[in-house]
């Protein structure tokens, strides 16, 4: 199989060609990224020894896929991840990566008759909804609620279901806007998709920020011994996610490359679910624990833009369907985080401190 994966030398794109590669050695595994984040160029070095082929370009430009040969598959993992993005300037970048790029993504797939896996993110669903779930609160976090005012939600977190009416981040306006035009090439070219919602990725070789990567952002905090803060909801710390490790969306991709029969046009939400879920309350404690370091953290009781009290997903469609779960718990991805920063630390400081 030859698999085009663009957003290759970011986090989730390297971590997935690498893999591929290192599963199937006989498959050609081409990486498209145009190094724009910062960080990114650390894994040029990591792919060339895993025997991946970069190929310097923007999806933006859709010239730059008229030098890329013919592929069986793209895995569409590039993006402007932050939540943030385009709200305190012009959103021309997020737009025209997010949606005109993941446009560009499908014509080459169309082009060459090639299955078209998407990653998309749980930030489709509508803030403000979100915030009006009916919830409780416990000694170190919120937790949803059974009884819940809209459906696609319950006590084991928000579905496929779940409403879309109402703003959501421009981040996640172009993830839903790219979903909605991959739906059109699925039912009216032919062209065979699946679309991924992801909640928060982790894993060794993200360079977190706090607008995206919290997890490795808030290890690296207790590595290098720095001030981190509770920020929103009474700064508690009691608001809630669920982490997916990268290793395990790879299991989850790498099944549907070889079952995209099987789910064909479908939409999945895919994330650690309630048993890979923790507030930052209790992600500082562990924190704590595995680096030995206890630091300062503010509290800030204003809550900030576009943030969620909680957010958890369910997985139920997913696991019934591919038969695929989450495997790497909380405590695991942080223990191998912070052995990540240890083994790297001259290299990750200058973008990690």
């Amino acid at each position: 199989m030859n698999i085009l994966i663009t957003g290759g030398a970011g986090f989730v794109g390297s971590s997935l060609a690498i893999s591929l590669k290192q599963t199937y050695p006989a498959y050609r595994v081409l990486a498209l990224d145009n190094l724009k984040r910062r960080g990114s160029e650390l894994n040029l070095k990591r792919l060339k020894e895993a025997g991946v082929e970069f190929h310097h370009g923007d999806i933006r430009n859709k010239e730059d896929f008229d030098s890329l040969p013919a592929v069986d598959a793209v895995i569409e993992a590039s993006a402007e991840p932050s939540v943030l993005a385009g709200l305190d300037g012009t959103p021309d970048y997020l737009i025209n990566t997010n949606l005109v790029g993941t446009i560009n993504c499908l014509n080459y797939s169309l082009k060459h008759k090639a299955n078209f896996i998407f990653l998309s993110t749980s930030r489709v669903y509508p803030i403000r909804t979100i915030e009006t779930l009916n919830f409780e609160e416990e000694a170190t976090r919120f937790v949803l609620s059974e009884r819940q005012p809209v459906a696609g939600v319950s006590a084991r977190g928000i579905a496929e279901d779940f409403p879309l009416t109402g703003a959501r981040s421009l981040y996640g306006t172009t993830k839903l806007a790219s979903e909605l035009i991959i739906q059109e090439y699925n039912e009216f070219y032919g062209l065979k998709t699946v679309i991924d919602r992801f909640g928060v990725i982790t894993g060794p070789w993200q360079m977190g920020k706090v607008d995206q990567g919290v997890m490795v952002l808030w290890i690296a905090k207790h590595f290098f011994r720095q001030e981190l803060g509770y920020f929103g909801y009474g700064g508690t710390g009691k608001q809630i996610r669920d982490m997916l490790h990268v290793a395990d969306l790879f299991r989850l991709v790498d099944w549907q490359l070889h079952h995209i029969e099987e789910v064909n046009g479908e939409i999945f939400n895919a994330g650690g679910g309630w048993d890979s879920s923790a507030s930052l309350q209790e992600l500082t404690e562990i924190c704590r624990e595995v680096t030995g370091n206890t630091i300062p953290i503010r509290s800030v009781p204003e809550t900030r833009t576009a943030d969620i009290r909680l957010y958890v997903t369910d997985n139920t469609k997913v696991t019934s369907l591919t038969g695929w779960a989450p495997q790497i718990g909380i405590r695991q991805i942080v223990e191998e985080i912070a052995v990540w920063l240890k083994e790297n630390e001259q290299e990750l400081a200058p973008i990690l401190k």
